[in-house]
Parts: C-alpha cells; sequence; structure tokens
C-alpha cells in the first residue's frame, strides 16, 4: 500500500562543519511533518560529513561525497536542481550552519495548499555569533522590515532586488509543479546567486511572515565560491556592476503603475530611502523626488557611475538573463 502524500525532498550542502551538520539534521527529524527525505552533499576532501550521517542512523538520509569538489556556490546550485529521483512532492535546501523550526515543513506544505501557489518564501530568524558560545537568536525575523508579507506577483517581487537582495536560499519552498527554475545554472558566487534567484522568480510567490527557520549570520565563514582568489574590492565591484544589471531587467519587466509607485509601494517595507538609492546608484532612475537630497542622489549617481566603470561584469549574469527572458 502506498505511503499518504506529500513527501518533502531535502538538500543539504555541508563542507567541514560536522556539529553544524548534526544540529541542522536533527532540526529535521525534529519536524510535525515525518514524510521527509534528505540528500547530504559533502563538499569536503576528507568527507568529514560521512561520520555524521553514519552515527545519526536515519535511512531518510543519503550521504554524497562531492567528487570533484564543487566548491560552495556549485554545491549550493545543485541542491536547487529539477530533478526528481525521490518523486517528492516539495522540496528546499537547508544548508549545514542553519537550522528549521519543527513546524516548518508543515506550515509551508499549508501556505502552498491555501493560498494555491508553488512556491513560499519563509522569514527567518537570524543566528548571530553562529557556532560560538555567544550564539544567540534575533527577536524578529529579517523580513519584517522589508516585506509585509502575502501574495507577491513575480513582476513586482522581482522589484526586491532595487533595495535587497530579494530571496535567501533558506527560506524557499516550492513544489514538483513550481514553473520556476531555480537552479542558476551558471558559475558565479554564492551570493550573486541569490541575488539571480530573485530575478529567476516567474510565478506568483507567498511570502509567509510567520519566522520558522533560522539563518546563521556567518558569511566570513563561507568564502568557497569557485576557487575564487580575487582580491575582496575586486569581487566587491564585479558583484555590484552584475547586480545593477538584474535591477535594472528587473525594472524594465515590471509594470508602469508599480514603477511609478515604487517609492512607496504598499507591498514593502524598505524605507523610502532604501528603495531611492537603489534606484540611484543602479542608475535606473535618478527622479525620487524627496527621498533623497540633491547632493546625496549627485554621490551615489557618481558611486554608481565608478562601479560600471571599475567593476568587471561577471560573465554569467547576462547569459542568466538572456536565457530567463528567452
Amino acid at each position: 500500500m502506498a505511503e499518504a502524500r506529500p513527501l518533502v525532498h531535502v538538500r543539504t550542502p555541508t563542507y567541514q562543519r560536522p556539529t553544524a551538520l548534526r544540529r541542522c539534521l536533527e532540526s529535521l527529524q525534529a519536524q510535525t511533518a515525518a514524510r521527509w527525505v534528505c540528500d547530504v552533499y559533502d563538499d569536503c576532501p576528507a568527507a568529514s560529513g560521512r561520520a555524521v550521517i553514519a552515527a545519526m542512523d536515519d535511512p531518510r538520509i543519503r550521504y554524497h561525497h562531492n567528487q570533484p569538489q564543487r566548491f560552495a556556490s556549485k554545491n549550493i546550485d545543485q541542491c536547487f536542481r529539477r530533478d526528481n529521483p525521490h518523486d517528492a512532492d516539495y522540496f528546499f535546501v537547508l544548508e549545514d550552519d542553519n537550522y528549521v523550526l519543527p513546524d516548518f515543513i508543515s506550515c509551508n506544505i499549508a501556505a502552498c495548499e491555501r493560498h494555491k501557489v508553488n512556491i513560499v518564501f519563509r522569514n527567518q530568524l537570524v543566528e548571530f555569533a553562529s557556532g560560538t558560545n555567544d550564539a544567540s537568536l534575533s527577536e524578529t525575523g529579517i523580513l519584517n522590515d522589508k516585506l509585509v508579507g502575502g501574495l507577491y506577483q513575480p513582476d513586482v517581487f522581482r522589484l526586491c532586488l532595487m533595495a535587497d537582495i530579494g530571496v535567501s536560499n533558506g527560506g524557499l519552498f516550492w513544489s514538483r509543479d513550481a514553473v520556476t527554475d531555480l537552479e542558476i545554472h551558471f558559475d558565479c558566487s554564492a551570493t550573486l546567486q541569490e541575488y539571480m534567484r530573485t530575478f529567476a522568480i516567474d510565478e506568483p510567490i507567498y511570502v509567509a511572515m510567520e519566522p520558522l527557520a533560522v539563518w546563521a549570520e556567518n558569511g566570513e565563514g563561507t568564502t568557497r565560491d569557485f576557487g575564487d582568489r580575487a582580491g575582496y574590492f575586486r569581487r566587491e565591484l564585479a558583484l555590484k556592476r552584475s547586480v545593477g544589471i538584474l535591477q535594472r531587467k528587473a525594472w524594465a519587466l515590471a509594470g508602469r503603475a508599480d514603477r511609478n509607485r515604487f517609492l512607496s509601494h504598499p507591498d514593502f517595507r524598505y524605507s523610502a530611502q532604501q528603495r531611492a538609492t537603489g534606484l540611484v546608484k543602479s542608475h535606473t532612475q535618478l527622479r525620487v523626488g524627496s527621498s533623497l537630497s540633491r547632493s546625496e542622489v549627485v554621490r551615489l549617481a557618481l558611486r554608481g557611475a565608478l562601479i560600471r566603470l571599475l567593476g568587471k561584469r561577471d560573465p554569467a549574469v547576462l547569459s542568466f538573463v538572456s536565457a530567463r527572458m528567452g
């Protein structure tokens, strides 16, 4: 007799964090919705995650050792593949240093069904000083000062890029029926991937404001993007130049009414200054009314010009945009 649906397929990228990995996987075992299977993709050459999986002895957790090493960006991106080897109904990515609260799966499935959507973007708490004795959780979710929650059409949701990164990997939960391809397919940094993933959203998305996942604020501990040895400032300039391209494309795809009211758009909680800063620095629009002083507009416009002059565009960006826009 076939088991009752739904089945959730979790993908977990990991690299040399066995203690965090165990906590991450134990948060799956604590889920109120028990029908899940997890594939762990270990990018450690010494396969340090294998012992963790063996000790947990849970048949729902399957271990895969990346050979050759994929580095952070490729290891994460493979976790968004559209293939469905377990015939699962829903999917999400749980990075090894993050974890989910017990109702994460059940509430996300309920949100998909209640709002008739195939993608949910779930609010997350922030863990400060993750992996230390001083670790603590934020009092509110990372989306509380960004979005109002509810159903967003894709052209509106992409406008997050004008003020912020948009989606985060650990907040996404999607159905087998999702139209959007969340895998980027092009080599780039893990940070740029998240901007691209926001741009990739191509269907209605429900933003769920109750924080049921935890994101570890430890970006300095994840710097293995495809072996990139470029200096910090070169990487930052390249990232900002590439994000500017995504911002201008997202703006062009939005409807005129949403563009005209962007600085006060009710679907966003970003401050007017933050919205205007993105518009000016990306050279998308310089007329921002009273949101910024004239001197600040000039400063940001010059800064944007320097980024476009000195920043080296990531080769993946135009190829990605071209592929997504057909």
